[in-house]
């Protein structure tokens, strides 16, 4: 067989297997054409803007002297919570006896009785000294000298020094703290309404309050914008996507029926050309045989005449090929294709070429089918859509927290605008003390100053003086400079010593009250003890805490971060699962989905008058004709005997008559085509002529009428060859092509439909792992962060940091600093009196 028809062989044993392939793979194995499994949504953080921010130690120089003040405060006020005074404070305040009260505050009594007699002694102690000064008897002149005045006065130089370093040291540091607890009481007490209104703002966003609000819960429940959103995109492309992964899935088996259709019309085609063609051929060789044969047996017979002509030297060899000269193949013998030609008179009655252009745009129009026939599932879906977001709502509208958080909030109210008059007190009593304490500071560097240019001045002065009987103004001056420091210390020691033990008994108790047992948590073990506060105080059961938790427990979960929905225990009251179920919300969604059917692969790839062709095709008998007595015969050729050869050698024999006169005696013969030189020449003009002639009358018939013949025998054997080539099979390919147009039909609808409910399944689990991915984390988001109480622990914790860190550690250190001072001026009056007479002059000189 040629190489073309071959490959068409292979080519069609291809598309069959593929064709068979797509027939027979199971429909299981298709996958979601739809974009894969749904990705990650992403959910706004919805109270970062109202977390209460950590306040923390900031790490001082002063941190050694708050230390410091706190070990004394400890040496003080031994003892611990007075748990028994309290309760007793708080239940029956009529019953607390002074007794008790002195008891505890036993250390601050003691530091108390300290401060008054300091304050009686001190003044007392300074009017005795102006009395004696003017008697001249108190900061006077030496009686005497001594060689030891020298020893003795650097001695209480250097003492006077000492005392005066220490009490300068103190002064900074009382400046230093005094400044530091009016930098952070302002900023301390702005923090505690501050503080309670953000409580009272996270408590108050925690729960849906107003249906169109967005804060707390309903802050939550708008997130579900996020994923319909992300749904609603997704709908908007579902149809045509549907559409596109059926004619993916289903256009390898429709193309190769249509393929399949094609190459069968092309045979019927083919075939009635080629049948025509051999019908016709046929007739016209028969013909031209019938016009052949007289003529070719005249010109054989004129032929043998001459060569048997005695005058005709050396034609004996060629006598016989010209007896032999008949004709070969006779087409009237071959079997008729009139019938088979009967058989498809008429056909094609159908358009196959329009018949597959209309089946490919029709089977191709099936992602705008779809489009057309989902539009109105997605309108119901997007709907659908509005009223899942109605029934999302529920969740903020019957969220339990209100009930919980609205007495917080209430009773953060009430403390918050009950506090801003304490506050306000507060902030006045810390102006004055700011102001007393600054003024009192001021005055001790005027002492210390004066003890400076009195030390100075007596020194220099005697430097200068060199007799110690001697009167020298400079020593003088430095004496009354050490004596008004003097007077200084005792005008003001009392007003000193009040504003210390005035600030020592506030700051003192707040440490060693407050702090010390907030540190410790004793405050909360008092708390949670029942009995020690009285009903109205209950905040185990005003904040409706767990049965067997209490406020400590509270407190610790609470840093820990979890939520108002352990603490206060809301899974007994409220089934957050149960309102977070995915089927309450999604029933109705999955439901149009499944119920939803649509018809898009109704695509018709033949017609009733193709099919008909096709099975007339089938049945004309173009299978059933004989082509090997076509084939045979054109074996034959259509002389027997090779015209252009007996032409040739006519023409050799005719050349030797030349040759012989033209070479003067030389012999040239013929032995079939070829002429030797052994051979007589031809004598006779005549002859030789009419051997030309002969020679001649066989080329024309050659080239006139068997050159024709051989060309309709050349147009026959390639109809033949297409015909003995497809005639075998034509049955087999016509019925498979039949069936498969009839299998494909009937399994495009079924199919189309099997991947519609496939794609819909896939869309719609899809699109559920987004309502998953919200649910889940509005559960999440309620339970732990939405109703997170951390808030609760971070204020309480950033009480503690401003009360006792940033104000009470200052504060200590202000009245221990200002202490300090006060009771180093005790020693400063003494050195600064002993060393007055050292300035003076001595009254009688010993030698």
């Amino acid at each position: 067989a040629p190489p073309g028809s071959l490959l068409a062989a292979e080519a069609m044993r291809a598309a069959s297997l593929l064709l068979a392939w797509v027939l027979l793979r199971p429909a299981a194995t298709h996958q979601c054409h739809l974009a894969g499994p749904g990705g990650v949504l992403r959910f706004t953080d919805t109270h970062a803007e109202i977390r209460v921010p950590a306040l923390h130690r900031v790490p001082s120089s002063l941190d050694p002297l708050y230390g410091l003040v706190r070990r004394c405060l400890d040496l003080i006020q031994q003892n611990p919570l007075p748990t028994e005074l309290l309760r007793a404070a708080l239940n029956d305040p009529g019953s607390v006896r002074t007794s008790q009260v002195v008891q505890y505050e036993l250390g601050y009594v003691v530091c108390a009785a300290v401060a008054l007699l300091f304050t009686v002694a001190v003044p007392v102690a300074g009017m005795c000294f102006c009395y004696c000064r003017s008697r001249r008897r108190c900061g006077g002149r030496l009686r005497a000298h001594r060689r030891s005045l020298g020893c003795r006065r650097h001695c209480l130089l250097a003492c006077l020094s000492l005392t005066s370093l220490i009490i300068l040291t103190s002064v900074v540091c009382a400046f230093v703290t005094s400044q530091r607890v009016k930098g952070q009481m302002e900023p301390g007490l702005g923090a505690v309404p501050a503080t309670l209104r953000t409580l009272r703002q996270h408590i108050a966003n925690i729960p849906q309050v107003a249906p169109l609000s967005r804060q707390g819960v309903q802050m939550v429940v708008d997130q579900f914008e996020v994923p319909r959103q992300q749904i609603i995109s997704d709908l908007g492309g579902l149809s045509r996507s549907v559409g596109l992964s059926i004619h993916a899935q289903l256009k390898a088996m429709t193309y190769a029926a249509l393929v399949d259709l094609q190459d069968r019309a092309g045979d019927l085609q083919t075939s009635l050309h080629h049948l025509q063609i051999l019908d016709k051929t046929v007739r016209a060789l028969a013909s031209a045989r019938a016009e052949l044969e007289p003529a070719l047996q005249e010109r054989r017979r004129r032929v043998v005449a001459l060569l048997d002509d005695p005058r005709c030297t050396s034609c004996a060899s060629v006598l016989g090929r010209a007896q032999s000269l008949e004709l070969g193949a006779d087409y009237s013998k071959v079997p008729s294709v009139e019938k088979v030609l009967k058989a498809l008179a008429g056909l094609p009655r159908s358009d196959f070429a329009e018949m597959i252009r209309q089946g490919n745009g029709t089977f191709n129009s099936i992602p705008e089918l779809a489009v057309e026939r989902m539009a109105q599932v997605i309108q119901d879906l997007r709907d659908e859509m509005a009223r899942m977001t109605e029934k999302v709502q529920s969740i903020a509208n019957s969220f339990p927290l209100p009930d919980y958080t609205r007495p917080v909030s209430e009773a953060l109210v009430k403390v918050e605008d009950r506090s801003q008059p304490y506050l306000r007190e507060v902030e006045r009593f810390e102006q004055y003390r700011w102001i007393a304490g600054t003024v009192l500071c001021s005055i001790i560097l005027l002492i210390l100053a004066c003890n400076v240019i009195g030390m100075v001045l007596g020194a220099y002065g005697l430097s200068k003086r060199e007799d110690p009987s001697d009167y020298e103004c400079r020593g003088e001056a430095g004496a009354k400079f050490l004596l008004v420091g003097v007077g200084l210390a005792f005008l003001f020691s009392w007003l000193l010593i009040l504003l210390v033990f005035a600030t020592f008994l506030v700051g003192g108790n707040i440490q060693t009250l407050v702090c010390r047992n907030w540190v410790n948590q004793e405050i909360y073990k008092f708390i949670d003890t029942p009995g020690n506060l009285p009903p109205s105080m209950n905040l185990t059961r005003q904040l409706n805490l767990k049965r067997d938790s209490n406020l400590s427990a509270a407190y610790r979960e609470c840093k820990s971060g979890a939520g108002l929905w352990e603490v206060l225990q809301l899974d007994r009251s409220y089934d957050l699962d149960e309102h977070l179920k995915s089927p309450k919300y999604t029933a109705d969604f999955q439901k149009r989905l499944g119920d939803f059917t649509a018809r898009l692969g109704d695509v018709r790839l033949l017609r009733s008058e193709g099919r008909q062709d096709l099975e007339t095709f089938a049945r004309s008998g173009v299978d059933e004709v004989d082509y090997r007595r076509f084939q045979e015969e054109m074996k034959n050729p259509v002389v027997q005997t090779s015209l252009p050869g007996l032409a040739r050698s006519l023409e050799g024999l005719q050349k030797m008559q030349v040759s012989g006169r033209a070479g003067g005696g030389g012999c040239l013969c013929a032995r079939g085509d070829v002429l030797t030189s052994l051979s007589p020449p031809q004598r006779n003009g005549t002859v030789a002529g009419r051997l030309a002639a002969e020679a001649q009358a066989l080329w024309q018939m050659q080239n006139s009428t068997v050159q024709s013949q051989e060309a309709l025998v050349a147009k026959l054997g390639e109809s033949i060859q297409f015909l003995s080539h497809l005639a075998p099979h034509l049955q087999e390919r016509v019925k498979t092509t039949l069936a498969t147009i009839t299998s494909v039909e009937a399994r495009l609808p079924m199919q189309a439909q099997q991947i519609l409910r496939q794609e819909i399944g896939c869309f719609t689990r899809k699109e559920l792992r987004y309502f998953m991915q919200y649910l889940n984390w509005v559960g999440q988001t309620l339970r732990e962060d939405v109703a997170s109480c951390q808030p609760l622990a971070t204020a309480l914790d950033n009480g503690r940091v401003i009360l006792c860190d940033r104000i009470a550690d200052p504060w200590n250190a202000f009245w221990f600093s200002l202490g300090c001072c006060t009771f180093f001026l005790i020693p400063n009056i003494i050195f600064a009196v002993r060393l007055t007479k050292h300035f003076r002059p001595i009254r009688n000189r010993l030698m």
